[in-house]
């Protein structure tokens, strides 16, 4: 890499950081926040609702915005919507009222959403052209640092690991729950502060640092005429509703993975995040050991392969609890690692001049991370959180079908 490029990319690095960090504190604010706001597990599980919604919203207007004005525009407007909805998070403590958190998590990740738009196109053209991959692959290891390092400091300085009895829930007044209740939303203030603060920090270093340009030629999205032909391609309709299954599986795993440890086998929150931590620490190493299973196991059949794996570990977690269940959900994590990459390739494989719109309908269906927490939310209400992990069971069988048979080009 070229003298020149190695500070953008160092700052553009640490883009995949920030957003793989707020990623991956949402586990650790859905107990939170069900604690603190005194919510049912579907209420609690509009945290990912709101998160995940904003991706799909927003990823036309941050289109829009990068056309018209560029991607290091869209990265400063990306990364002052995630300083304002971290800061946010200091009203909403103040008052406890859930529907300010909600609406900070929206903002946040609207600025993620001009974030990861941006910055793999950025990542391309910071060196030589041959050397892409690489720095594609050298940056978003960073994002699964970040993924191991959010839950253990979320559990670190977010839980307090105060869980009242009903015992002692009843022997309290009204003024002494609410003195509880507002020490326990008072702990997320000071983390997000501080991301606030590092997040504008960045934005200024970005602001006067010289960025590539990126001419549009390379990367605007052109329909192709009759734009219904892109419908055309089966494993391009099958690739958008196992990547819509997926995220949906992968958001719903996580997100109640403290919940379903406290429950099924009495860990408190806090080891219960570093339990986490090490389940996200897994994932990482399994997109390594994946990559490297990809030279003798075609990804296709690999991915079929894991999300079998899978189908029978959440089986496990639905019937028996327990520890055997904990260290099959950290299972599920080690196997889930190299879906999302794979399910995405295998889509867009052969579409040649119709690449561009088929990523884009691909990326539009993370929308899935909003939709299938609810679902397992309400369910965990109406029955338990232990059956409620049958939601994410269900999702990987299409996501297996996608591997065996429906990522097969159809010529």
């Amino acid at each position: 890499m070229k003298n020149r490029y190695l500070v953008p990319f160092i700052l553009l690095t640490t883009l995949f950081f920030l957003w793989g960090f707020a990623h991956n504190l949402n586990p650790i604010l859905i107990p939170h926040l069900k604690k603190a706001c005194q919510l049912s597990d579907f209420q609690s599980s509009l945290i990912d609702g709101s998160f995940f919604i904003a991706y799909f919203i927003m990823a036309i207007p941050a289109g829009m915005v990068m056309k018209r004005y560029g991607y290091k525009t869209g990265i400063i407007a990306g990364l002052l919507l995630f300083a304002i909805g971290a800061f946010l998070f200091i009203p909403a403590a103040n008052t406890r009222v859930f529907g300010l958190f909600l609406t900070a998590l929206f903002v946040i990740a609207s600025g993620l959403t001009f974030l990861e738009t941006a910055a793999n196109p950025y990542m391309t053209v910071l060196g030589e052209p041959e050397g892409a991959a690489q720095r594609l692959n050298l940056a978003q290891s960073f994002n699964g640092l970040a993924a191991t390092i959010a839950p253990l400091l979320g559990g670190l300085f977010i839980l307090s690991g105060n869980t009242l009895t009903s015992a002692e829930t009843a022997s309290m007044s009204t003024e002494q729950m609410s003195a509880f209740l507002d020490g326990e939303a008072a702990t997320v203030k000071l983390p997000y502060l501080i991301i606030g603060i590092i997040v504008l920090l960045v934005a200024v270093l970005l602001y006067k640092s010289k960025l590539p340009e990126i001419t549009e030629a390379g990367h605007d999205i052109e329909l192709p005429s009759g734009s219904q032909s892109i419908m055309r391609h089966k494993h391009l309709i099958w690739g958008i509703a196992a990547q819509f299954f997926y995220v949906g599986a992968q958001v719903c795993v996580s997100s109640f993975f403290i919940r379903y440890l406290g429950k099924t086998a009495g860990i408190d929150e806090k080891t219960a995040a570093n339990y986490l931590s090490a389940a996200l620490l897994c994932f990482m190493v399994g997109r390594f050991i994946g990559t490297f299973l990809m030279k003798y196991i075609s990804p296709n059949v690999l991915l079929a392969i894991y999300a079998l794996v899978n189908i029978v570990l959440l089986t496990v977690v639905v019937i028996y609890g327990g520890m055997i269940s904990v260290y099959a959900l950290i299972g599920v994590e080690f196997f889930m690692s190299i879906m999302f990459p794979t399910i995405f390739s295998l889509s867009i494989q052969s579409l040649g001049k119709e690449t561009k719109i088929g990523s884009s309908l691909v990326i539009m269906s993370i929308v899935g991370g909003a939709i299938f927490p609810l679902i397992m939310g309400r369910m965990s209400d109406l029955m338990s959180i232990q059956v409620a992990y049958s939601v994410p069971l269900l999702c990987f069988f299409v996501v297996f079908y996608f591997g065996w048979k429906g990522s097969k080009v159809k010529v």
